[in-house]
């Protein structure tokens, strides 16, 4: 079993939820330190320790993680085609560590998302 933080389109509900479900054994809710940016229909999360990002821990077995690799475009650490990088993180809480896809530099032209948390900036 694999632990993958997910703060967007693949948190429980949200419309690519259905690429890890087949494969998920536990939900938990979660929050590691970056800052979110708005891709369009999804968002993007920069590694920085400035802000906190809501999501969700999916403990998912090897074939979700593989299936969200190709959801998110990641081929392999440093891979030029990459659209995210895969990189390990810790929850602020300390008590969890796993995965998670983040934007691999700083996001030229994207704005912002005000908050923590990726659904209530969709609901606004």
């Amino acid at each position: 079993m694999v632990s993958v933080f997910v703060y967007g389109t693949l948190l429980t509900g949200e419309n690519n939820h259905f690429v890890a479900k087949p494969y998920v054994q536990h939900v938990q809710p979660g929050a590691v330190h970056g800052r979110l940016y708005d891709v369009g229909d999804y968002p993007a999360l920069l590694l920085v320790e400035e802000g906190i990002v809501e999501g969700e821990w999916l403990d998912v077995t090897e074939e979700g993680l593989q299936a969200m690799d190709e959801l998110e475009w990641y081929f392999g650490p440093g891979h030029p085609d990459n659209e995210y990088e895969r990189s390990w993180v810790r929850d602020i809480s300390g008590e969890r560590e796993g995965w998670v896809y983040h934007w691999p530099g700083p996001p030229e032209d994207l704005p912002p998302i005000d908050g923590t948390s990726w659904r209530a900036y969709r609901k606004k």
